[in-house]
């Protein structure tokens, strides 16, 4: 078998299975471990998959430049955001991430709520100036380009003089065995900082996220209060946390 077709049946059982095992599928088709995980290599060097112990996962497509991802699930998007607007009472402390699913989130907000929001994203500060009863305090450091918010050391030490009641958290990908995870490990670090500065947090994941897999791991389910996604309740994915303990919200309920 050809390295061409080997890839494409690799990839085929990707997307029926939601995983690749390298020992199994080496043994079935009487290939070397080597010549399995070389090609698991290969795929990931081109962004097809997520290497992960002992073979890969399905890459998350919100890897994308943030320009990109405002194309990808817009509806589902909105629906998350909207779900995720409800949690966000008068009066509050809110964290928002950066992110096309919290700028939704921002544009599902009423116009006559009053709370204050704290953010790393410039994207999200600007679009909150039409709501006059909301405080914004923008967190700044290194601008991260490819997701328009602020990281590195001096956005964490800005975050550490924070509290807030909820922190709505964005992740590129959603998988029982990989956890919650982002494409950069220092907006994976501002994340967990963010998230330590918050009574509660929930997860923001559409239906792109889901079952899928980034390098960097963000936060364990046990410190989460919950995700909220449109995802159909029979997912595996969701089937799988929800047995784990993991609350889901569903958008739209």
């Amino acid at each position: 078998m050809l390295a061409a077709e080997r890839q494409a049946l690799l990839l085929e059982r990707l997307a029926r299975d939601g995983k690749v095992v390298a020992k199994e599928i080496a043994a079935e088709l009487g290939l070397s471990d080597d010549s399995v995980r070389r090609d698991l290599r290969e795929l990931a060097a081109a962004g097809r998959c997520q290497r992960v112990y002992g073979g890969a996962l399905p890459v998350s497509p919100a890897l994308a430049q943030y320009a990109e991802r405002t194309l990808v699930e817009p509806d589902s998007k909105d629906r998350v955001a909207a779900r995720a607007a409800r949690l966000i009472v008068p009066g509050s402390t809110v964290i928002l991430d950066g992110g096309t699913t919290t700028l939704a989130v921002v544009h599902a907000l009423p116009p006559t709520l009053t709370c204050t929001i704290i953010t790393h994203s410039p994207t999200i500060a600007a679009a909150l100036v039409p709501h006059e009863g909301v405080e914004v305090f923008l967190l700044g450091g290194r601008l991260f380009k490819h997701s328009a918010v602020t990281c590195g050391a001096a956005a964490v030490e800005a975050a550490q003089a924070i509290t807030a009641d909820l922190f709505l958290l964005g992740v590129t990908g959603v998988h029982p065995t990989a956890g919650l995870t982002t494409g950069d490990v220092e907006e994976a670090a501002m994340k967990r900082a963010l998230a330590g500065r918050a009574a509660d947090t929930f997860v923001l994941a559409s239906a792109e996220k889901i079952g899928v897999a980034s390098p960097y791991r963000v936060l364990p389910y046990a410190e989460i209060a919950g995700i909220i996604t449109d995802t159909t309740a029979d997912d595996p994915t969701l089937a799988e946390l929800r047995d784990a303990g993991v609350s889901i919200l569903a958008a739209g309920a």
